[in-house]
């Protein structure tokens, strides 16, 4: 079973910093990319940032410039460093993975439960 599990959500000032982090569990994880989405009531899920395993990071326009997307491949996890953050960032902010499991012929995308972020003075 694949699980994905976020952290680093909270409440920050406009202008601040945080970091999130997610972790891909299970063994024998091929995994062909990872990155955030996020999302509000009311509003689709949105790309914010992904990074293919091999390839370079792509960023949402919303977020160049202030947003990093890294990942640790030894620990299948991946990271959102987010700074100079504005009250439009507030949202729930999900991890999702493109894997194939060892067992599996096919490739299929997780998402983790969501960690909230909230910009506000």
């Amino acid at each position: 079973q694949v699980q994905l599990v976020e952290s680093g959500g909270g409440l920050v000032q406009p202008g601040g910093s945080l970091r999130l982090s997610c972790v891909a569990s299970g063994s024998s994880l091929s995994i062909y990319d990872m990155g955030w989405y996020r999302q509000v009531p009311g509003k689709e899920r949105e790309l914010v940032a992904s990074i293919p395993t091999g390839s370079r990071a792509r960023y949402a326009d919303s977020v160049k410039g202030r947003f990093t997307i890294s990942r640790d491949s030894a620990k299948n996890t991946v990271y959102l460093q987010m700074d100079s953050l504005k009250p439009e960032d507030t949202a729930v902010y999900y991890c999702n993975s493109r894997l194939q499991l060892s067992w599996s012929s096919s490739i299929l995308g997780y998402w983790g439960q969501g960690t909230q972020v909230t910009v506000s003075a």
